[in-house]
């Protein structure tokens, strides 16, 4: 299984002005836009490593038995929707921040996201992958339906159907559109929950209420969904099929949903009576601890939110028992360091004091046994020193999403290098189709997406600097 050290999957049509064509998410623009050839790649020549450290020095050599502690999976952003709820808002697409109400692969995601398992599973087999670690955003829009296939995708199914209300079938036959059902073979190896501000909120926006449960199991898309039964048409209006699967959940009730799936995927049942999934796990014959920190909002907003309160009590006790059990940290979190808020930003709500960045920043200088931190939520690749006025720096290892381009995930390693210094090394992986012709649809439907300027950001993939690297960063004292 190739990654990106060996190719890199490259659009082949220049990218256009943003938004200065029609909307690549709307059915009747897709021959168009695969006519006029959008959605063609190329393989460019492989990313090499690049190493890097916290001060832009030369990293040293390393020692003399340099060893791998660990090797997992970072998948973040799956978002897999139910794209004809009634609590969609279709037809806001465009506009911030609702610039992702609309995917031309919205049908595929689910197909798309089972392509990444099945790439995650073949690349183990080469090099073995101890455990995956989710990045946030698995379900888009906290529905019923979209925990059960996230559930179904990632632990193995012999049938999973990412379809709700009618028995839809956008192209007649089996196994060659979005919504026909499927067979998920499940992730080789156990994985860990982190939970995402789509995760607890109606589109990763609005808070969960009475209003939008009462919405969800309707008949009426007031802002617009789609509907298959019209070659999947976006609009509005009663026309939609009630579905009681859709029904939404709360924070608490999805975290339970969760727990009860095989092994838990790290979480407790304290987790589920606080309705947030803060926990750690450690990685045995190591010194190596996770820290899983939960950033979302649950009263609206799609940016991070952590409470004064939250890090006083919850999160520095945790990294206190780190420092005495001389414990090496990495914290894993949806939202990155850039977005914490004081209220979730747009449609959020101001509660309890909320630590600014910089506050965030100045309090985890203090730990020198910090010294990762894996985040999404932005569907691009990013590495960032965060380094603070005074204290102790560490690394912030944003990974690309499974839902938007460059459709990709990252294997992460960390290394002792017998030399006073730990390493980490980031490699990024394009999703493989492997013959699935929907994933193929879906990847396609992604490229097109980027290239025509509907897709904000015209450097998802991130700087060289960002892609494969090598985060070197010196062991904390003994």
């Amino acid at each position: 299984m190739k990654t990106t050290r060996d190719g890199v999957r490259t659009p082949r049509h220049a990218r256009a002005d943003m938004k200065a064509q029609p909307n690549p998410a709307l059915t009747e623009n897709w021959k168009t836009y695969d006519a006029d050839g959008w959605a063609e790649t190329d393989v460019a020549p492989g990313d090499p490593y690049v190493p890097r450290t916290l001060d832009g020095s030369p990293p040293p050599a390393a020692g003399a038995a340099p060893k791998r502690l660990v090797r997992f999976a970072h998948l973040s952003d799956l978002q897999l929707l139910d794209d004809e709820s009634p609590n969609r808002a279709s037809m806001t697409d465009g506009g911030d921040p609702l610039d992702a109400a609309l995917r031309p692969s919205d049908a595929e995601i689910c197909r798309m996201t089972n392509a990444a398992v099945r790439t995650i599973n073949a690349l183990s087999k080469a090099d073995p992958i101890d455990f995956v670690l989710m990045g946030g955003d698995n379900a888009d829009s906290a529905q019923s339906n979209e925990y059960e296939w996230v559930l179904s995708i990632l632990g193995g199914s012999d049938r999973v159907e990412c379809d709700s209300g009618d028995d839809d079938d956008p192209v007649p036959g089996p196994d060659n559109d979005g919504k026909d059902p499927f067979r998920a073979e499940g992730l080789a190896m156990p994985w860990k929950w982190v939970t995402g501000n789509h995760d607890v909120l109606v589109i990763g926006n609005f808070k969960v209420d009475d209003s939008r449960k009462a919405t969800v199991l309707g008949d009426r898309a007031a802002l617009g969904t789609r509907d298959w039964s019209r070659g999947g048409v976006v609009d509005t209006g009663d026309f939609v099929k009630p579905d009681p699967r859709r029904a939404l959940l709360a924070p608490s009730d999805s975290l339970a949903r969760v727990l009860a799936d095989k092994d838990g995927h790290g979480l407790s049942q304290a987790n589920v009576d606080s309705g947030k999934a803060f926990y750690t796990f450690d990685v045995p014959s190591t010194p190596i601890r996770f820290f899983v920190l939960d950033t979302t909002h649950s009263e609206g907003g799609s940016e991070g939110v952590l409470t004064k309160d939250t890090v006083t009590g919850v999160i520095k006790p945790v990294l206190d028992q780190a420092r005495a059990d001389k414990k090496w940290v990495v914290l894993a979190s949806h939202h990155s360091a850039d977005s914490l808020t004081p209220d979730g930003g747009a449609f959020g709500k101001k509660g309890p004091e909320a630590v600014t960045k910089d506050e965030w920043l100045t309090f985890l200088g203090g730990y020198d046994n910090v010294l990762f931190s894996m985040v999404g939520h932005a569907h691009v690749g990013r590495v960032t020193p965060r380094v603070p006025t005074a204290g102790h720096g560490y690394w912030e290892v944003m990974t690309p999403s499974i839902a938007d381009f460059p459709n990709a995930f990252r294997t992460v390693e960390i290394w002792d290098q017998d030399n006073g210094w730990v390493m980490l090394r980031a490699t990024v992986v394009d999703v493989s189709s492997e013959g699935d012709k929907v994933t193929e649809i879906g990847l396609r439907h992604g490229v097109t997406d980027a290239t025509s300027g509907w897709l904000p950001g015209d450097n998802r993939r991130g700087d060289p600097t960002d892609r494969n690297v090598e985060l070197w960063i010196k062991k904390p004292a003994p």
